[in-house]
């Protein structure tokens, strides 16, 4: 049998299997799938800009890679070419907070298992991510961590500022001499309502001025 007559056959016999039911199916399990996950990621994300354009990619990476599963899986040349194009495609976009990458491939393994019909295993990967992001989501709302800017002029204001973060942990990263002025940058944990401390830094005479950044860290104070 030569390579066309090959082809040929194959693309004949699966127009004939496919099973339009079942791939509506699998289908509307990956939507239903990705629009769990982007509920998830708009829950729980922790990080300081929320982007609505790649909670919605989620969905539609579920949905893309169902289908690419569903052809894969249906037909041998379609797979081959399937290869063919999606080696050349190139992703620029970098992955600035880990856990996005996380919601990626998980959104990706969903559109997999949908696609090749095991729903019972997408559902129980699904249940088993969802309680890892509620633990560690519960365990990070213990507090937040702020970088403080502060700029001041004396070593009694100096002092003052230590004392006035009480019993909030800190970390000093740096100090910047210039002149009589002093730049210090220090990495500060602290519960939601602990936030009496930005007040007292502004009263402290000496203070020129304070900036408080939440960042999306960890504090290893």
């Amino acid at each position: 049998m030569s390579t066309k007559d090959f082809i040929k056959k194959s693309v004949l016999e699966n127009f004939s299997s496919y099973n339009p039911p079942q791939m509506a199916a699998a289908l509307a399990m990956a939507l239903l799938m990705g629009i769990l996950i982007y509920l998830i990621y708009r829950r729980y994300y922790a990080g300081v800009i929320y982007s609505r354009s790649f909670a919605v990619t989620l969905v539609g990476m579920a949905i893309l890679t169902c289908m690419v599963t569903l052809a894969i899986s249906t037909n041998v040349v379609i797979s081959l070419g399937m290869v063919g194009a999606l080696s050349i495609v190139r992703f620029r976009t970098a992955i600035k907070d880990p856990m996005d990458l996380l919601y990626l491939f998980w959104s990706i393994t969903v559109g997999i298992t949908t696609g090749a019909g095991m729903y019972l295993l997408a559902l129980a990967a699904s249940a088993v991510m969802l309680m890892m992001i509620v633990l560690f989501y519960h365990r990070q709302e213990k507090g937040r961590i702020y970088v403080a800017v502060i700029h001041y002029q004396g070593q009694k204001a100096g002092d003052e500022i230590v004392r006035a973060f009480g019993r909030n942990h800190f970390v000093v990263k740096s100090k910047t001499l210039r002149g009589a002025q002093v730049e210090m940058a220090a990495e500060v944990f602290c519960r939601d309502a602990e936030m009496a401390f930005a007040e007292q830094l502004r009263s402290i005479d000496g203070v020129e001025d304070a900036t408080l950044i939440q960042y999306n860290g960890e504090y290893h104070g």
